[in-house]
């Protein structure tokens, strides 16, 4: 079945252009069961390192987690992955904080913030359980990535990574061929309408490069034989404190107007290797090309928006004449009172006994 459907991808990729590249994108979805387009979004970010000598990629996860919330995706529908309680490190001079400019203009850990994994929850398998939902029963909603097949979800990854490798807790990896079964299994269980997936590490193009699960677009920050570099370092702090694809990505992501229509061509294209220091990778088997993807169909959310017609006019009431106004004649006595049952009577004849009790003993005392 992945065989045909690859083949399928592939011969569409070579045909000559559409003249309709949505139709031909409706088609595609609708043929695997799925929507045109997709009606709710969701984000899994992910820091894949422990150690304080690696507080950028909590910074970095950290400030894709503020952007994507500042874009409309809720904190419900993010899942947040910290590999290490930065913030309460002993040598941390600003406790219960993490910054990613070294002005401190922003708290990145603040009262707003939700982690749902955190320290040695960051595994392998946990995280690809989340993508998969193959998790135990008990698991809380928080820690699900609860999408479907109208969804598109965003995967950010930084960390430590190698050749078709990306360490997790400095003990484990995810691998190349890991990426390839999750996103498969993704696909063929509806977990996504189309996806995203970033990662900012070293060699970090092959950790995604050959994907061929359907309706996935892939970036790495750097080519195999590359390093990711960070940005800056903050002289209070002693250590950088974000890494470059990142903090230019958030330059871009925070200006990011409304309703922009920025695609992710675009978006890709900004970052050359006089800013990252790396060449960036970019691989796709949407069957839209990037130039017609937008960078706010997964840093945002699809607001679902319908105009509603005005209600009808109410009819006029129609006239009542005088001799058919009263139905029933207002002089008339009213209907007797029903008899008391015996069980009522009784009722009251105790309670008015102990009034009346009640006020001779008060009588007495006075």
């Amino acid at each position: 079945m992945r065989g045909a459907l690859v083949a399928a991808l592939a011969a569409a990729c070579c045909a000559a252009p559409a003249e309709d590249p949505e139709a031909a994108a409706a088609e595609f979805f609708a043929a695997h069961g799925r929507p045109a387009k997709h009606t709710n979004n969701w984000a899994v970010i992910v820091d894949t390192s422990r150690f304080w000598q690696n507080y950028r990629h909590a910074a970095n996860v950290l400030g894709m987690y503020h952007v994507v919330k500042k874009l409309g995706i809720p904190d419900s529908n993010i899942i947040l992955m910290l590999g290490d309680d930065i913030p309460c490190n002993t040598r941390n001079m600003y406790p219960a904080t993490v910054f990613n400019n070294m002005n401190h203009q922003l708290n990145l850990y603040g009262d707003d913030v939700e982690v749902d994994f955190r320290g040695y929850e960051v595994t392998v398998d946990n995280f690809l359980r989340v993508l998969t939902g193959r998790q135990r029963a008990n698991t809380a909603a928080n820690k699900r990535l609860l999408s479907d097949k109208d969804s598109n979800v965003m995967v950010y990854l930084s960390g430590h990574g190698g050749d078709q490798f990306l360490k997790f807790q400095d003990a484990t990896e995810v691998t190349h061929q890991d990426v390839q079964d999750t996103l498969w299994q993704m696909w063929e269980g509806l977990r996504y309408h189309s996806l995203l997936f970033i990662v900012e590490t070293c060699q970090a193009a092959t950790l995604i490069e050959g994907i061929t699960a359907p309706a996935v677009t892939a970036m790495g920050s750097s080519l195999k034989g590359e390093n990711a570099y960070s940005h800056h370092n903050d002289p209070d702090i002693g250590l950088h404190v974000i890494d470059r694809w990142t903090y230019y990505a958030l330059e871009e992501l925070n200006a990011l107007a409304p309703h922009s229509k920025m695609s992710l061509k675009k978006f890709f294209g900004k970052f050359n290797a006089n800013l990252l220091g790396s060449h960036i990778y970019t691989t796709s088997t949407h069957p839209l090309p990037l130039n017609k993807l937008l960078v706010r169909d997964y840093y945002g959310t699809r607001a679902q928006t319908r105009r509603l017609a005005p209600p009808p006019a109410a009819a006029p009431a129609a006239a009542v004449p005088a001799a058919a106004a009263l139905t029933v004649d207002d002089h008339a006595p009213p209907p007797p009172a029903a008899p008391w049952a015996p069980a009522d009577l009784h009722l009251w004849r105790t309670a008015s006994a102990t009034l009346l009790a009640g006020l001779l003993v008060g009588c007495w005392y006075l």
